[in-house]
């Protein structure tokens, strides 16, 4: 028998059919209690691990936080609000996002993932946090385990781009 933990909170959103505004997306944010791929920017070339703890201790920082990409897909631009996130689920090991993207106002990031979605059906585009805050259990580690955390949002990347290559995001 296999057990799924599943921390959840998000932003009640009214509906408002045909929002030209917004566009629904999902996917799945950071890994917990897993080594990152890759280290992530600001963490001196270390990999990270976030734990359970402090991902679920964090959830409601990520709710109302914006979403950000860069046009070339290889790197965060935090001035470059896309979207907004109003899900965060811890399920199992993954930390899954919900929310809009800003669709009239960024049509370009609709249609590049709308692409890569029918092109074979492959998810080459995925996700990373960003932070402040951060506690690190050990800065002489090779690997940096972070206990405590505040998300400050989140950019839409390549995946071999992301600390996380599991990442994705996918229109609904």
């Amino acid at each position: 028998m296999q057990t799924i933990d599943l921390e959840s909170m998000a932003i009640a959103m009214p509906h408002v059919a045909g929002h030209p505004n917004r566009q629904g997306f999902r996917g799945v944010l950071t890994l917990i209690d897993v080594a990152s791929d890759r280290a992530p920017a600001g963490a001196r070339g270390h990999r990270v691990v976030l734990t359970r703890a402090a991902a679920e201790g964090a959830l409601a920082s990520l709710l109302g936080m914006a979403i950000d990409y860069a046009p070339s897909l290889d790197r965060h631009d935090c001035r470059r609000k896309v979207g907004i996130i109003t899900r965060a689920d811890v399920v199992g090991k993954r930390l899954e996002l919900g929310g809009y993207l800003f669709a009239k106002d960024f049509p370009e990031i609709v249609t590049k993932l709308s692409r890569r979605m029918t092109a074979g059906g492959t998810r080459d585009l995925g996700m990373s946090y960003e932070i402040t805050d951060a506690r690190i259990a050990d800065m002489r580690a090779k690997v940096w385990t972070l206990t405590q955390v505040t998300f400050t949002g989140a950019a839409i990347l390549r995946r071999d781009k992301a600390a996380y290559s599991d990442t994705w995001i996918e229109l609904e």
